[in-house]
């Protein structure tokens, strides 16, 4: 008896847990993403117009197509890319929204390696 009770208690809270996705709040606007490389953190300043991206790093600016393939999901590919790395289109996943950030996944189209991140959203 005492097990049953367990499994239904365990069951009735982690079965009213939703995860927060309101991906649609971030398919435009400016973003801030911060990340650390090597001993350094870096920020990178983004701003999103549903199909294009205009990143801001270091002074530089770059351009990106963005191809949504659901409400969470989308594909960016550089414009103008200086590299064979930069050709390379990336997956992003929205995994968790929760007001003006974001949690994500993503990786190099093709490879298996995934890395996270978060996003806030400054406007």
């Amino acid at each position: 008896m005492r097990i049953v009770l367990a499994f239904f208690l365990f069951f009735t809270v982690t079965g009213c847990y939703e995860v927060e996705r309101n991906c649609n709040n971030f398919r435009t606007g400016t973003f801030e993403f911060e990340a650390i490389v090597g001993t350094e953190l870096l920020t990178t300043t983004f701003v999103r117009k549903d199909s294009i991206e205009i990143d801001y790093f270091r002074g530089k600016a770059d351009t990106s197509s963005i191809r949504w393939i659901n409400d969470c999901e989308y594909i960016v590919k550089k414009l103008n890319p200086r590299n064979l790395s930069e050709e390379k289109a990336i997956h992003m996943k929205i995994l968790t929204t929760k007001g003006n950030t974001y949690t994500f996944e993503y990786n190099v189209v093709g490879e298996t390696k995934k890395q996270k991140g978060t996003v806030n959203k400054t406007d």
